[in-house]
């Protein structure tokens, strides 16, 4: 699954680390989402799609 977290995360002018400790996971754990290495649980994407105000479907791409 393909997502753009990097991008807003960017556009919101935050560090992995800080995105990390808000939603209380490890830098790790926000590394392997963005490099699609790591499938987020449903929860974990939902708290991400709510913190950075974008809808569920538009941060992460099914293929």
């Amino acid at each position: 699954m393909k997502n753009h977290i990097k991008y807003y995360r960017k556009k919101y002018g935050m560090t992995q680390e800080e995105l990390a400790k808000t939603l209380g996971v490890t830098r790790q754990t926000i590394i392997a989402i963005e490099n699609n290495k790591y499938n987020p649980t449903l929860e974990l994407a939902m708290k991400l799609a709510k913190y950075l105000e974008v809808a569920v479907e538009e941060l992460f791409i099914l293929e």
